[in-house]
């Protein structure tokens, strides 16, 4: 069994990480030519970087439209829940629902944002029809016309450079 100390990430991890992040499917010996370490001295990184939590899972991320779901909607929620019991009912609801793709519990007007993949209106109308049995006293609901831009690449190298001088 390896046994991995935890450290503060160098330049060799945040690259290790950036490239990840990129393209999950790079080889070893690819990641290993293109951040200058041997092979197995960079398997051993990438094992780190996951026994700490830098990498919580590696997944294909699937065409949503060519897949038939034609509405993403983001859903704003309001409750009148305080309970924690209770609020821990509707996030463990809300967690179960295989149409959410996202939710954020939130400060300001609304208490949850959702972000929801649905193949037409009719599973639209099913699914607030779901939310209301939740106790969600107030919900609004905005699809999306198109999407402007998609990423889940973190800015984690050349942050340095992005941030103006503050003098």
């Amino acid at each position: 069994m390896e046994v991995f100390v935890s450290k503060v990430l160098d330049r060799v991890d945040l690259h290790i990480l950036d490239l990840l992040q990129k393209d999950a499917t790079i080889s070893n010996a690819e990641l290993a030519r293109r951040v200058n370490l041997s092979p197995p001295a960079t398997h051993t990184r990438v094992k780190r970087l996951e026994a700490e939590g830098y990498i919580n899972r590696q997944v294909a991320i699937l065409d949503q439209e060519k897949l038939g779901f034609d509405l993403l909607c983001f859903i704003f929620i309001s409750t009148n829940i305080h309970q924690a019991e209770q609020l821990e009912t509707l996030e463990n609801a809300l967690r179960a629902m295989p149409e959410v793709l996202e939710g954020h519990c939130l400060t300001g007007e609304y208490d949850y944002l959702l972000k929801v993949a649905i193949k037409d209106r009719k599973g639209l109308d099913s699914f607030i029809r779901k939310l209301n049995k939740l106790g969600i006293s107030r919900l609004q609901t905005n699809l999306s016309l198109r999407e402007v831009k998609y990423s889940t690449v973190l800015p984690i190298t050349g942050a340095e450079q992005a941030a103006p001088d503050s003098r």
